[in-house]
């Protein structure tokens, strides 16, 4: 796209409206979309080196855990059952997708990933991270009022995830280094539709300085959010 074309796109989005700040709420979670080995490594057809994807995600989750926040981990996987008998519709378009195997190394969480021993880990079976889970209902129950949402693959997962989480109602943002994809023109693509649309796209250090904004000490709000939804996250908690 050439500069004068990239200007009249931009030109007409903002003609027709799209593109307004979203509200920071003061109970934020972060939703870690599918960063399991099968997207994070190259050595796996699904997947691509987003070793910077993961180690951005990393210091997000550890900033979180700092101020009690909610962190909620995705993961795609089927049975056997449900990929041989072709149950699964999506696997028919994304024929690729059927190697994540419940139990498998692709399918498993990237190990570099500090996932704490609060924090769930929803299996799902689609691209959305809401679609069949209990991730709004969670939400909703831990009072959350902003959704940072960051994975893979920004296209696929993590565009449906954010759509959805603004369907449920809540403003969501996006830090650029936390999300990755297996080529540069479809990440930008959505990059764009994101901002553009549903989501603010924003550098990974306003998010980090966001959170420390709603830091509020071991005994304070956030921290309490965890005990009140333990029992919705108990029925999603896979491993």
């Amino acid at each position: 796209m050439s500069a004068d074309d990239s200007e009249n796109t931009q030109q007409v989005y903002a003609r027709a409206g799209f593109g307004a700040a979203v509200r920071r709420g003061h109970r934020p979670a972060v939703v870690v979309v599918d960063l399991t080995r099968g997207f994070t490594e190259p050595g796996f057809d699904t997947g691509a080196d987003l070793s910077y994807v993961v180690a951005d995600t990393g210091a997000l989750v550890e900033a979180a855990h700092a101020v009690g926040a909610p962190v909620v981990f995705t993961a795609i996987a089927y049975s056997d059952a449900e990929v041989d008998s072709g149950a699964i519709v999506w696997l028919q378009k994304a024929t690729g997708m059927a190697s994540l195997r419940e139990g498998g190394d692709a399918a498993a969480l990237d190990p570099r990933l500090p996932r704490g021993p609060r924090d769930p880990l929803l299996v799902k079976k689609g691209a959305s991270a809401f679609a069949g889970t209990h991730l709004a209902a969670m939400l909703s129950a831990w009072q959350v009022d902003t959704v940072i949402v960051c994975g893979a693959t920004t296209s696929g997962c993590v565009r449906a995830s954010v759509v959805d989480a603004v369907q449920s109602g809540f403003p969501v943002l996006v830090p650029r280094e936390c999300v990755g994809d297996r080529a540069q023109a479809p990440h930008d693509a959505a990059l764009f539709d994101l901002q553009a649309k549903y989501a603010d796209v924003v550098q990974l250090t306003e998010v980090l300085d966001y959170l420390a904004s709603v830091e509020t000490g071991p005994a304070g709000p956030a921290t309490q959010l965890a005990e009140p939804a333990l029992a919705v996250a108990q029925q999603a908690v896979i491993r």
